[in-house]
This record gives C-alpha cells, sequence and structure tokens, in this order.
C-alpha cells in the first residue's frame, strides 16, 4: 500500500472518530480524581493483582493503557503464579485471539498466532528474541507479557500483522527480598526457583537481582522428559540524578525430548493413545543453549528530554538426534519415520538509540519518540535426513531399540545473514482533554544473504519498506473511551523456495476499533475490539518438497476482548474471549481461496477468578478456578483434517500458613478432558495434559 493511499484511510479513520470532539457544542467533563494502589505502576515493574494500568508495548514509552488508541492485553506473572503453570503459553491463554501453533517437537516457542495469522517472532524489553530456535522463556524472569494487537511495525520493524507479544522481565527493586518456590507434579515433574533481590549500598542507588530455577520434568508421554538451568542476574546503577545504567543477562541449559507427538489415522483417532511416543528413546534428547546480554543507559537531558541507548546481544546452539513421524502408511497401523541429526547455531545483536520528549506546539500537547535501530543476524543452520527403507513403528504396539538408518545422507546446511537498519518516529498528541491521538512511520532496511552449501547456490535480497500507523482515542467520560486505529506491516520472507530464489516480503494492512472501559470505580479494565486485518504474499510449507511456497494472501475478521482486576477486595479475575474468522483470500492447489488459516478457532475464551480471604485464619489464603475454551479449528493446512473443540476445567488454592511460608495446591484438567492442543498435520499432533496435580510451597525470606 503506497503512503497515499494510507494516509487516505488513516484521514477517514481518524475524521470519523474525531467528530464528537469538533462538535460546536462540547460537553465539559467534571474533573475526577482518582487515587489508588495502582497509582505508583510503572509500565515496567510489578503489576498490583491482574489489572495493569500501564504499559510500554504499544508506544515505547510509559503511558496509561486507557490513553492508548489500540488494544493491548497484559498477563501479569500473577496469573502463572496461580495457575501453577510455567508456561507462556498458558498465560497467552488470557489475551484473547492467540491460539498454539507448531512448537518444533516442544523445544521452542516457535510459532503462535495472534488474531488469525501465524508469527514466530516475539520481543523482550522491546528486542526482537525470537531469532534462531531459543528455548521457550522462563517464567521465573518475567514480570508481565504484553500483547499489542494489529500490526506494529511503525514500533518493532518487521513482523505479522496480527499482533506483537513482548516480555517485560523483571528488574532490579528498591525493596530488599528473597522467595524460594519448589514444586512437585504428576509423572515426575519438579521445579525450583529462587528470587532476591537486594540494594547494594545504602544509597540504594546500585540495586541487583538475582533469577535461578532448576527443572527436572517427565511427561504423561512416554519416554519424554526434559531438564533445564536457567540464571538471571540484573543490576541498575543510578550514576547519577540524571543518568540510569542497567545491565541484564539470561543463561539458559535446555534439555527435552524432540516429540512430534500422535498420528491420527485417516484424520480420525481410532484408539490412539495420547501417551504413545512414536521416537525412539534411545535418540537421546535435543540439547538448546542460549545466552543473553542487555544493556541500556538512559540520561534526562532536562525535565522534558531524555536519551536511550540500549544493545541486546543473543547467541544460540541447538543440536541433537531425533526419529520423526511421517505420514500414516496405507496399513493405518505402521507409521513411517525419518532419523535426523539438527546442528544449528545462531548469534543476534541489535542496538537501539532513542530520543524522547515532551513539548507543546499549535496548542497542542506532543509526547515524541525518535528511534533509530541496527541489527546484525546470523543462522548456520544443518539438518541430516538419514534414509532407511525399514525405519517405521507400529502405532498401536509400538516397539523400540531398531537399529538405526545407514542410507543416504540429505537435508538442508546452509548460512543466513540479515542486517537491518531503521528510523522510526512516533507522536502522542493531547488534542483535549477527552482526545488523543498517535501517529508512527518507520523506515527500515533489510539486507538478507542466503548460502546455500548443499547446492552451491548464494542469494540475496535487499528490501526497504516504510510502515505507518494512525490511532485516535475519544473519552466519552471518564470510565468510557472509544478508539480506532488503522497500521500496516512488512515482513521479509526468509529462507529459499525449492528452486532456491528468495521470497517477495509479506505485506498487511490492520484496522481496529473498540471500547475500552474501567468499571466498578476503577478496580477493573476491559477492552473490547473489532479488526479486519489483509496480507499477502504469504508463505506455506510444501510437504513433498519440505520447502516453503508462496501461498498468496489471507484475511482474518472478527472481534476480540480481555478484562482484568478485582470484582471486590477479595475477587480478583483475569478473562478473555475472541470471534476470529481467519481464511485464504488467494491460494493454489493445495491450500485453496476459502481455507480456513492452521490453527485458528473461530471461538474461543478463558476465566480466571480467585477468592481470597480477608479476613480470620485463613487471611492471605485463596481458592480459583480456571476455565478455558477452545472451539473447532483446521489441523492441516488445505486439508479437510479438524481439531476438535475441548474445553479444560482447572482448580487452585493456596494456603497461607504465615507471613513467610504459602502452601498450594492446583489440580489441573480436573473432568480429565481429551484434547489435542495443537497439530501441523494429521500426522503431527499434540495432545494435551491429562488430569495432573501440582504442589507447591512458597517461602518469603
Amino acid at each position: 500500500m503506497s503512503s497515499l493511499q494510507f494516509g487516505r484511510l488513516a484521514a477517514i479513520t481518524l475524521g470519523i472518530l474525531a467528530q464528537p470532539a469538533m462538535a460546536n457544542d462540547p460537553v465539559e467533563l467534571e474533573t475526577i480524581n482518582v487515587t489508588s494502589d495502582y497509582d505508583s505502576e510503572s509500565a515496567n515493574g510489578p503489576v498490583k493483582g491482574y489489572r495493569a494500568t500501564r504499559s510500554a508495548s504499544a508506544t515505547k514509552t510509559d503511558s496509561a493503557i486507557s490513553d492508548i488508541p489500540q488494544s493491548i492485553s497484559v498477563i501479569p506473572q500473577s496469573v502463572l503464579k496461580d495457575l501453577g503453570s510455567t508456561s507462556v503459553e498458558r498465560a497467552l491463554e488470557y489475551a484473547g485471539g492467540v491460539s498454539r501453533q507448531n512448537n518444533f517437537g516442544g523445544l521452542t516457542l516457535y510459532e503462535y498466532s495472534i488474531r488469525g495469522f501465524t508469527t514466530s517472532e516475539f520481543y523482550k524489553d522491546g528486542f526482537s528474541a525470537n531469532r534462531g530456535y531459543p528455548s521457550t522463556p522462563d517464567v521465573a524472569n518475567i514480570e508481565r507479557i504484553e500483547v499489542l494487537k494489529g500490526p506494529a511495525a511503525s514500533l518493532y520493524g518487521r513482523g505479522d500483522p496480527g499482533g506483537t507479544v513482548n516480555i517485560v522481565s523483571k528488574k532490579p527493586q528498591e525493596q530488599a527480598f528473597a522467595t524460594l518456590q519448589t514444586s512437585a507434579g504428576s509423572w515426575d515433574r519438579y521445579r525450583t526457583a529462587l528470587d532476591v533481590n537486594a540494594p547494594l549500598d545504602d544509597d540504594k542507588r546500585l540495586l541487583s537481582r538475582l533469577n535461578v530455577a532448576v527443572e527436572d520434568n517427565h511427561s504423561f508421554r512416554d519416554h519424554v522428559d526434559a531438564q533445564r538451568l536457567f540464571v538471571a542476574p540484573s543490576f541498575s546503577w543510578q550514576l547519577n540524578p540524571d543518568t540510569r545504567l542497567s545491565v541484564e543477562a539470561e543463561v539458559m541449559r535446555h534439555s527435552s525430548t524432540f516429540d512430534r507427538g500422535i498420528v491420527a489415522p485417516n484424520n480420525h483417532w481410532s484408539g490412539v493413545s495420547r501417551s504413545t511416543f512414536l521416537g525412539e528413546p534411545n535418540d537421546g534428547n535435543i540439547d538448546n543453549d542460549n545466552n543473553l546480554l542487555q544493556v541500556a543507559l538512559e540520561h534526562a537531558l532536562d525535565d522534558n528530554w531524555s536519551l536511550r541507548l540500549a544493545s541486546h546481544y543473543t547467541d544460540g546452539k541447538l543440536s541433537g538426534f531425533a526419529s520423526e513421524s511421517r505420514p500414516l502408511a496405507a496399513d493405518g497401523h505402521t507409521v513411517p519415520r525419518r532419523y535426523r541429526e539438527r546442528d544449528n547455531n545462531w548469534h543476534d545483536s541489535i542496538t537501539q538509540l532513542e530520543l524522547r520528549g515532551h513539548f507543546d506546539l499549535g496548542g497542542l500537547q506532543h509526547e515524541l519518540l525518535v528511534g533509530s535501530e541496527y541489527e546484525n543476524y546470523r543462522k548456520n543452520e544443518r539438518v541430516t535426513t538419514i534414509a532407511g527403507s525399514t525405519y517405521a513403528i507400529d502405532l498401536y504396539d509400538p516397539i523400540y531399540g531398531q537399529a538405526k538408518p545407514n542410507g543416504k545422507r540429505s537435508g538442508t546446511d546452509f548460512f543466513e545473514h540479515i542486517e537491518s537498519q531503521a528510523l522510526n518516529l512516533q507522536d502522542q498528541i493531547v488534542f483535549s482533554e477527552r482526545l488523543r491521538g498517535v501517529i508512527g512511520m518507520r523506515y527500515e532496511h533489510f539486507d538478507q544473504q542466503v548460502e546455500d552449501f548443499t547446492t552451491d547456490k548464494r542469494s540475496r535480497q535487499r528490501q526497504d519498506a516504510v510502515t505507518q500507523r494512525a490511532g485516535l482515542l475519544y473519552q466519552l467520560t471518564p470510565e468510557l473511551g472509544v478508539f480506532a486505529n488503522v497500521s500496516t506491516s512488512f515482513k521479509p520472507n526468509t529462507g529459499l523456495d525449492a528452486s532456491g530464489k528468495t521470497f517477495d516480503p509479506e505485506e498487511g494492512l490492520g484496522y481496529e476499533s473498540g471500547i475500552k472501559a474501567e468499571l466498578l470505580e476503577h478496580r477493573l479494565s476491559a477492552t473490547v475490539a473489532a479488526f479486519h486485518i489483509e496480507k499477502k504474499n504469504v508463505l506455506a510449507l510444501d510437504p513433498a518438497t519440505d520447502s516453503n511456497r508462496a501461498m498468496g494472501k489471507a484475511r482474518s475478521q472478527g472481534l476480540d476482548m480481555q478484562i482484568s482486576g478485582q470484582l471486590s477486595d477479595a475477587v480478583r479475575l483475569i478473562g478473555a474471549y475472541a470471534y476470529i474468522d481467519a481464511e485464504v483470500t488467494k491460494g493454489d492447489a493445495t491450500i485453496p481461496a476459502g481455507s480456513p488459516i492452521l490453527g485458528v478457532a473461530r471461538h474461543s475464551g478463558s476465566l480466571l477468578s480467585v477468592y481470597q480471604f480477608q479476613n480470620g485464619s485463613l487471611r492471605g489464603s485463596d481458592l480459583g478456578a480456571a476455565l478455558t475454551y477452545v472451539g473447532d479449528r483446521s489441523g492441516e493446512a488445505g486439508g479437510s483434517f479438524e481439531l476438535p473443540a475441548y474445553h479444560t476445567v482447572d482448580l487452585l488454592a493456596h494456603y497461607k500458613a504465615s507471613e513467610s511460608v504459602t502452601v498450594g495446591l492446583n489440580l489441573n484438567n480436573l473432568l480429565d478432558a481429551k484434547y489435542y492442543e495443537r497439530s501441523y498435520s494429521n500426522y503431527w499432533v499434540t495432545p494435551g495434559d491429562p488430569r495432573n496435580f501440582t504442589v507447591s510451597l512458597t517461602l518469603s525470606l
């Protein structure tokens, strides 16, 4: 879409919403001052309860969520704590419109979808954090997870138009504390996590924090296990009243079984056990080692202007062997397999320089952000498949210990290098007491080089893109605001097609309008939004060639909502719902137009509610329940295979034995629903956990 076309659309959208503010007889609002425990919240700090009031993900400035003309769902770490879960995907169930996709055999948060469009991107503290195949982020160092709905390329650059996930890590605090939590659960799952925060000087200018987690987990899946060691130190140093230096690091050592799940014969389950493992136990685990370092220097130039210089570096290595299932044989019970060796490594460095400031111009208040970014990403990827004519297993009676194939070796072996430079500009404008707006634009230059060692081919593509967004929010009353926005997205398609050529970039356009409400005297926040998103130059994996191909165009439209906060002093809740109509609008013979997008349910929802005792011997203890519903959804792109709808019920209880000791119990999937949480095809289907429990002990030291 050209800048001129975008400008016309933005003008129409903003003009319609701005009309109430331009009326001849404006209605003056009565000034209402609301004070609460939430007033001290910062965009990068802890959230009291379930209701966040500020965010930096949508604007890269510390802004009130109620002032931002876009849907933002925030899931605080307290939600995962109450659920007794260490899964980032579990938290995303409470964002509304987020679906589970390919998790790369259980190794990573490889893909998920927002508002119908699949993405492999997520961010950590505003930096891209999912280059390569990094381990799933550990919740030990997560303060909050924020989901910015709709295209966000004007801030974050290349990405998918459905939305963006930004993980906010825990920061050092001024008050000293230490928390130790240990847990044990069904199938011999064990985890211990330690969070220690300590000022290092009397003036509290130098702060430190250390998060450590150790896991040794087995699974209801036969022969599947995982081990993890996670260490995350961080420091904050107030060099002088105007300058702060922050240093954060993460070290992850993760080892787990590569598990593609089960097979659905003829697109039906036919008595297949959800615990059946179709790999080989003696393959060993896949090792995924990751390191991260972030450094940020922030300096206040004066009361209104500040500079931020920040760098982010990650590297990782994934290696190991696995036996992977293939499409079921004609006899209906024999599963062919391929034996694969993986040896991948990657390095990613990102540097950002940002100028932020407040000023008045033309009778309007402005908050300006001018940013630049440079990224240098390198990846070596080698996947070797070893052929074997008899390397198969019986779906209903698996016999392990077969000799490994020793046939023809084939696969991929390539080096990819991506450099990008970007400049972005954003202005948050206060037109009046009731009307606020935001406009943004980003220019990005992208240079990708791929060297394929198996074919001795080299390719290079250079792309320049300008992405834009504009939005308005009109405050009808102190409790109710309406908003609308329009934005574009851009994502270069990495990799090569079957002929060794690069792909044209994906481009997206999204519209959104909705309502933001503050209910029950600002104890409860709710956002409801309708959206329409289009994307072109979409890629799909061709099973015949095991390589990507350009598919065409796709469209997603619908409605989603989130509600979070306190019904009363004793009852907190968070919930979400989404209706998504997502389909291919221009396809091919394999994935024709009208095909639903893989893994996206039309209806999905979740609700978590917890009652906390306020008085008596149980004061501080709580009881709660969580409900999750996911509707029918496509289980294979372009195919007839469908994953059935499911719902789960979880119960939780925490007994506060003293000010420093809490004992917890979580009962998950109470009704033992048999469900399938994701699939790539009818031969890679991931079953959900059966009924299980977790007990925990938390010590506040």
